[in-house]
């Protein structure tokens, strides 16, 4: 055991403390990448579908868009048939539009994901993605119900 006058008094010591604390700095930023990639990129998938069904609007490929909605001409949908597609997302719809269409906030909320949508000249409405099957549908409600944070959209609002 070194005595008090050694050289090397401490010095154990202080590399154990140096080390710690090291450790708890890779700890805290491993946490804090790990969470802003999370953040980020949860609803990663459901966005590029989003993004794909407003580019076949674009296209005017109306049957694969509405293939998207997990319906097709033989099979459709007992709530939305191919005509009322038509009439929201056709030339002369509600939403045509649609290539100025922004994605103003997207909230994940239990089995989807819901997209705020803006198009010029109409209301905010919002689009569901089922997370499963990646289906999409008219949202009940333009965010999630509930309180939100908002942190993300806050600093969104400082670089604007």
């Amino acid at each position: 055991m070194p005595g008090f006058l050694d050289s090397s008094y401490g010095v154990t010591d202080a590399r154990r403390e140096r080390r710690n604390k090291r450790m708890a700095v890779w700890l805290v930023g491993i946490l804090a990448v790990g969470s802003i990639a999370y953040f980020s990129f949860r609803s990663y998938r459901q966005e590029r579908v989003v993004k794909q069904f407003l580019s076949l609007l674009k296209q005017q490929k109306y049957q694969d868009a509405y293939q998207m909605w997990g319906c097709t001409q033989e099979s459709p949908c007992k709530y939305y048939p191919p005509d009322r597609f038509s009439e929201d997302w056709g030339p002369t719809g509600q939403y045509k539009d649609i290539a100025n269409a922004r994605i103003e906030a997207v909230d994940v909320c239990g089995s989807g994901v819901v997209f705020e949508m803006s198009v010029p000249k109409t209301d905010q409405f919002g689009l569901w993605v089922e997370t499963n099957t990646n289906v999409l549908s008219y949202a009940p409600w333009a965010r999630c119900p509930g309180r939100h944070l908002q942190i993300w959209e806050y600093l969104k609002s400082l670089f604007k």
